[in-house]
């Protein structure tokens, strides 16, 4: 007889471990989906399972909640329903001597709140008096939103491509500023019409050539007259 079936003997005294234990994770893969785990304990053996654990956590309910399953290896604390160890539940993961957070808070001053995944992904929450921001960051760190509270700003970048698609309209408004668009090349592309409207000057300038062309017509409209100045001017 082994640790486990020790225990769960039908001696009702061993049958019942009151208080919490830690235990290490062993599967998290659930065959029922239900969000469970095992564990084994190493105060009883390094090879025994436990029955599938339910896992507390926040909002949990039908098809909601927050989803953090425990990786396998990682300890836990585990308790038992009434002390019955056929009903193990885990309370809450566990740092330790080997797996130490991502965040240290050398200075005592709890500044920073972090969401990290196992690859690297990241959500820092950071309270930093007069520095406080948000940033989303993936595994590269090349890639980010950062919402900056003390400049009011938003800064999303990207390594390569940023898609931006939607079934209904994109709007770019400033109130109280201008946007700028700078880049190498710059085409604009539409199914139907295209409409410029500046509320008062207009300059167009290129350093090479500039062309415009319609296939049907071209109209050019000027209440206080038009003035062409060019060097070498041909009409056709």
């Amino acid at each position: 007889m082994n640790g486990l079936e020790f225990l769960m003997s039908n001696n009702q005294q061993n049958h019942h471990f009151y208080g919490v234990s830690v235990g290490i994770v062993t599967n998290n893969k659930d065959p029922e989906g239900l969000g469970r785990i095992k564990v084994k304990f190493p105060w009883l053996s390094g090879e025994e399972e436990s029955y599938w654990a339910r896992v507390v956590s926040l909002m949990a309910g039908n098809n909601r909640g927050i989803y953090f399953l425990p990786e396998v290896d990682d300890e836990v604390l585990v308790a038992f329903e009434q002390g019955d160890m056929a009903f193990p539940y885990i309370l809450g993961t566990l740092w330790n001597g080997k797996d130490k957070p991502p965040v240290k808070n050398d200075d005592g001053k709890n500044n920073q709140r972090m969401i990290k995944s196992r690859s690297g992904h990241m959500i820092v929450l950071d309270d930093t008096d007069g520095e406080e921001k948000i940033i989303i960051q993936d595994k590269t760190g090349k890639n980010q939103i950062v919402i900056n509270s003390k400049e009011n700003t938003m800064n999303i970048k990207v390594e390569k491509d940023l898609t931006i698609e939607t079934k209904g309209k994109i709007i770019l408004k400033s109130s109280n500023d201008d946007i700028s668009i700078e880049c190498k090349n710059l085409s604009i592309k539409t199914q139907q019409n295209y409409k410029l409207e500046a509320g008062a000057n207009c300059s167009i300038k290129a350093k090479a050539k500039y062309e415009l062309e319609a296939k049907s017509g071209l109209g050019i409209k000027c209440s206080a007259g038009v003035k062409v100045n060019d060097g070498a001017l041909e009409v056709m």
